[in-house]
């Protein structure tokens, strides 16, 4: 759930790495502004399943919490102390993530998955032969790691028949999967695309959308092949190599209100419509997809 925090803490407790005064220093100035971010995210309540008057006012607030959260720790003495393989800077949004969709998605299951997680990918059977096979199972269970994920736990429980041997799986389901990135190219949206085909092979009523700050992508590529179902850009600004984001003739674009709703509305719109898609009710209409 607090995937920056746990990051974060992880970075404070670490016996060898980030042992330096300055980087000691750093961590504690970034903790004090971090408990503020959470505290205040967590006093703050909706966005819920209905639709309210309140609804705009409440995810602008929380989207100027984390404007402001990650501007301060998107300076430029952070990012060169911790560079893009520690997760610092880019787990922020992923934990943005849960803080805007929590109070929805808690609403339908306190049990519901909400966050980065292993999700079910594809099931196989791998016996060492037959005979063992007639006893027992042998579930091999594939899975995949997504940024956030919003879906549910499933406890599978799988026998031979006639057999006493029994497996127990744990399976986490995904309905809406976000990858979150800070800039996104044509590579990356090339793996989510894939990601995307496969998820939706074994969880059809899935979605999956991309999430970045900035665009890394020229007008020679063709969105319409990509099986993602929306790319959300938050600052409606092409990528720019993060030593020129500290040159002071660069502005950066601030992240904008209307595309977090847009996101969070069609989220919504997709946990609370009627999924129905079999032949008989389709046939009834007249047609099918």
């Amino acid at each position: 759930m607090f995937v920056h925090g746990d990051n974060l803490k992880q970075k404070e407790t670490h016996k060898d790495k980030y042992a330096d005064q300055e980087a000691k220093s750093y961590l504690a100035e970034i903790r004090v502004q971090y408990d503020q971010w959470k505290t205040a995210n967590e006093t703050l309540k909706g966005p819920f399943s209905a639709i309210s008057t309140d609804d705009t006012q409440i995810i602008n607030q929380r989207i100027s919490l984390f404007s402001n959260y990650k501007d301060f720790i998107d300076q430029q003495k952070y990012a060169e102390k911790f560079d893009s393989r520690s997760n610092l800077h880019s787990s922020v949004l992923e934990e943005f993530m849960f803080y805007l969709f929590r109070d929805l998605v808690y609403e339908f299951s306190e049990f519901a998955v909400l966050g980065k997680c292993h999700t079910f990918k594809d099931i196989f059977f791998n016996p060492t032969s037959y005979s063992e096979m007639v006893t027992k199972p042998y579930v091999k269970i594939e899975k995949k790691d997504h940024d956030f994920v919003i879906g549910v736990n499933l406890q599978a429980t799988i026998q031979c028949e006639g057999s006493s041997e029994i497996e127990i799986h744990y399976w986490q389901i995904p309905v809406v999967v976000i990858e979150c990135k800070t800039y996104l190219d044509k590579t990356m949206l090339e793996g989510a695309s894939a990601a995307a085909e496969q998820l939706k092979h074994r969880s059809p009523n899935a979605i999956y959308i991309v999430v970045a700050e900035w665009l890394k992508l020229t007008e020679q590529v063709n969105l319409k092949k990509f099986k993602v179902d929306q790319i959300y850009v938050l600052r409606k600004q092409k990528n720019t190599d993060r030593e020129y984001r500290y040159v002071e003739t660069y502005k950066k674009n601030p992240i904008f209100e209307d595309v977090i709703q847009h996101l969070f509305e069609t989220i919504r719109k997709h946990l609370t419509s009627d999924w129905e898609s079999s032949l008989s009710h389709g046939i009834q209409k007249g047609y099918l997809l």
